[in-house]
């Protein structure tokens, strides 16, 4: 987390703060203007090459590179690279070329969990003595090739190096050798120069600010170009105190298998104390003595077991003697400035240029006075403001700063309210589940929050586990993740966040790590800090909601699926005619409307057809449910009931075989019922002849006046064996309507029923006295644009023998039956 400072220390005037600004921003765009310049001319050296080669003009050979560079998948800047490369010397890479073979010999990759790679032991008598020996040397080193040759003899032997090789980078973000010692010549002239291109492991050293150890020959040529030759590990090593770095050291090994925390430690102290050199070609504040240099050494070591913050201070001079700036030369590893850097990332930083407000501020004063009078200062405490993701937070800080020998030695205290601080931790670890734990790796020391023990179901008198037991609390697919995990964060010191799984007497737990680890001025990581969260609630919830979520899915799929076959089979069972249709001198008008809410077809069904005898039959149904089944029934009921009427049973004894139909086909799983108004009409007489099953009462219709007809006995179908069925008769009166129907066009939710067929009666007769009699069915459905249920209606009518001949009626065939 980023912290900015809101407010300066002491209270910097505004012009010192807006001129800091400038200087920040200035800074930036001359950086940017010569990363541009110089990939310009890159640009047309290139072209340049091709006109000349190809004989063509500036255009095409701008052309031509950006249709080569879009061939071979590369960017403008590699494929100029690769044909500035090819006019003189050998490339390092080429694309015809095959990459340099993998080293033999490589040993296999070391468990990561195995602790002793990470331990951190004090540098002995021997690394100090090698370290002086270095110091001693570069005072008479004037090139990067003579520090690569005093490293190559200092750390040969010692450390088992047989070659250095020293990068920097140039304005179009090449890598330049710029020193090198102990390789062949025909490989230094391959290697001298690098295109700015993925895979090579100096310019990832340089692009992330980071050591990058090469400790399996085998796998590391998968992802590097590496250079080839007999050396199974490899290391390149940022200078540190620059941002972004510009300066890279690689040390090559003739032994194979990973860096000890040891070596890597004295690796990165050799490259910290040759960074003065390197860098102090006219740099101002380069260290100009050995006995400079030691006494940094001296002050560094000191720090490395120091508890708390402190920094030591170079001040940095102007040619008349007057003190301009300081430079930070050696740093705690518990020294963490507002911006999160720590340790080793300070080093080399200049204070105004990274803290800018600091100028003209009391702690300044108190850095100059004690400078010249060689009193020790400290300031009174005082609050120091700084805003992180857009939250204001304020800390109060006490500064001492101590005389050492011509620089400074600042220290600092922050203040913290100790007691609210370990109360809100507690709440934190209880509400979150989690437990923050921490690795001593210079004393191998483990500790635990009692919360982890809760989180690992171990129990605390057995003592945190330790690094070599957890592969064997793991579930096998997660521990090849959680070990590179582990590798980063403890031999590279790169934070992480992992989830992972274990298995305790209390079933699978789903954990999460996240660990940071604090590094000392070498970059070797010396302590690690982080905490244990148990996600099992949590995952399990997901994993239920996933599976819920799965089977909604399929559920509705299903649905759907069923509610297309159903609809299919509805349309094919119970065409519905657009047009009024004639019967045996009887006009019938018919309506069907599904439902529109839910993805079930309803059970709602007709039938109009003329019988053998002349006369004509009428059925309107509604099997209870929905979906496949209800209209399965459906269709079982529609044919029976035409068939036994076909055949010449009598109204009463049909609905009594359907009801005993129904019964007898129930099963555990699935029991129809329905409704049924049923009716025959003889054409000779006119007299129509109904019953119903538990159906609601026609509606008749007669000189605009509307009621109900008198019901016979009839239950249900499927309800009961010993349901009676009676029946009922009246006469046609020429100009009568008689409307069957279903229950969808007179229920609304929380209304009696009883007020739905006063409105039905109501809203028909007004309709037919309207003169909208022709078409009587379709308009009262059309009354009903929202509707729950199913709707079917069948208005039966005989004309007038007066009223026009019905010149727009249409006589379409009888629906099949």
């Amino acid at each position: 987390m980023e912290a900015e400072p809101a407010s300066s220390v002491g209270g910097a005037s505004p012009e010192v703060l807006a001129l800091a600004k400038v200087v920040s921003r200035l800074r930036a765009e001359v950086a940017d203007l010569e990363a541009g310049a110089a990939a310009a001319a890159v640009l047309e050296r290139a072209a340049g090459v091709l006109m000349a080669r190809e004989g063509a003009s500036a255009e095409e050979a701008h052309e031509l590179l950006r249709q080569r560079a879009a061939r071979y998948d590369r960017t403008l800047a590699e494929e100029c690279w690769l044909t500035l490369g090819s006019t003189g010397r050998t490339p390092a890479f080429s694309p015809a070329a095959p990459p340099p073979p993998a080293p033999v010999g490589a040993a296999p990759s070391p468990s990561p969990f195995d602790a002793a790679r990470y331990a951190v032991r004090p540098a002995g008598n021997a690394q100090h003595v090698l370290l002086a020996r270095l110091a001693d040397g570069l005072a008479a080193a004037n090139t990067a090739s003579e520090v690569a040759q005093l490293l190559l003899r200092v750390l040969g032997d010692a450390e088992q190096i047989d070659a250095v090789m020293i990068y920097a980078v140039d304005g179009s973000g090449s890598l330049e050798l710029t020193g090198h010692a102990g390789l062949d010549p025909s490989l230094t002239e391959q290697w001298s120069h690098v295109p700015p291109m993925a895979g090579v492991a100096a310019r990832e050293a340089l692009t992330e600010a980071r050591a990058v150890w090469l400790e399996n020959a085998r796998l590391d040529a998968d992802r590097y170009q590496l250079i080839a030759g007999p050396w199974p590990s490899r290391a390149w090593i940022p200078l540190p105190g620059e941002q972004p770095a510009t300066l890279a050291i690689g040390f090559f090994r003739t032994v194979a298998g990973p860096f000890s925390n040891s070596t890597r430690s004295l690796l990165r102290r050799a490259v910290r104390l040759c960074e003065g050199r390197l860098r102090g070609s006219g740099r101002p504040g380069a260290h100009a003595s050995t006995d400079e240099d030691d006494s940094v050494v001296a002050v560094q070591t000191i720090f490395d077991v120091l508890s708390g913050p402190a920094v030591l201070l170079t001040p940095m001079r102007s040619a008349d003697g007057r003190v301009e700036d300081f430079r930070i030369d050696a740093a705690a590893a518990e020294s963490v400035d507002v911006a999160g850097r720590r340790g080793r990332d300070l080093v080399g930083r200049r204070i105004l240029e990274t803290y800018p407000t600091v100028a003209g501020s009391d702690l300044w004063e108190g850095y100059l006075d004690t400078l010249t009078t060689g009193k020790v200062y400290e300031g009174p405490p005082f609050t120091y403001e700084e805003t992180a993701l857009g939250v204001p937070y304020e800390s109060v800080y006490s500064v001492r700063v101590s005389p050492l020998g011509g620089r400074l030695v600042v220290c600092w205290i922050r203040h913290d309210t100790s007691e609210r601080e370990a109360r809100r931790l507690d709440d934190l670890q209880r509400l979150g589940n989690l437990g923050w734990a921490s690795w001593n790796l210079r004393t191998d020391t483990i500790t635990w929050s009692d919360q982890v023990y809760t989180i690992f179901v171990r129990d605390p008198r057995l003592g945190p586990m330790p690094l070599e037991e957890l592969p064997g609390h793991l579930l096998p697919d997660d521990l090849a993740r959680l070990g590179a995990a582990v590798q980063r964060l403890l031999g590279d010191g790169t934070a992480i966040d992992e989830p992972f799984r274990i298995a305790t007497a209390r079933g699978v737990r789903h954990l999460r790590i996240v660990a940071e680890a604090h590094v000392d001025s070498a970059g070797t990581p010396v302590e690690v800090h982080g905490f244990f969260q148990d996600l099992t609630a949590q995952r399990g919830t997901e994993i239920a909601l996933r599976e819920s979520e799965r089977a909604n899915l399929v559920q509705r799929g299903m649905l759907k699926a069923e509610r297309a076959l159903a609809a299919r089979l509805q349309e094919t069972l119970l065409p519905i005619p657009e047009q009024s249709l004639d019967l045996t001198g009887l006009r019938v008008d018919v309506a069907y409307l599904p439902a529109d809410t839910g993805v079930n077809v309803g059970g709602d069904w007709y039938s109009a057809i003329e019988l053998p005898d002349g006369g004509a039959l009428f059925v309107v149904g509604d099997v209870a449910g929905h979906g496949l089944a209800a209209v399965g029934t459906m269709a079982q009921l529609r044919f029976s009931a035409k068939g036994m009427v076909i055949t010449g049973s009598k109204l009463p004894i049909v609905l009594s075989r359907l009801n005993a139909l129904l019964l007898h086909t129930a099963t555990e799983s699935y029991s129809a019922t329905a409704t049924m108004v049923m009716a025959r009409y003889r054409p000779e007489d006119h007299q129509l002849t109904w019953v119903r099953a538990g159906h609601l009462p026609p509606l008749l219709i007669r000189d605009g006046v509307a009621r109900y007809l008198v019901q016979p006995e009839g239950c249900l179908l499927g309800a009961s064996f010993e349901a009676p069925y009676g029946q009922a008769s009246f006469t046609f009166v020429p100009g009568d309507h008689l409307v069957l129907y279903t229950d969808g066009l007179v229920e609304v939710p929380h209304e009696d029923i009883d007020e739905g067929l006063t409105r039905l009666a109501d809203t028909a007769a007004r309709l037919v006295r309207e003169g909208n009699a022709r078409t009587l069915a379709r308009t009262l459905v059309a009354g009903h644009p929202r509707h729950r249920d199913d709707i079917c209606v069948l208005d039966i009518h005989l004309p007038r023998p007066e009223s026009p001949a019905d010149e727009d009626r249409t006589h379409p065939d009888p629906p099949p039956s």
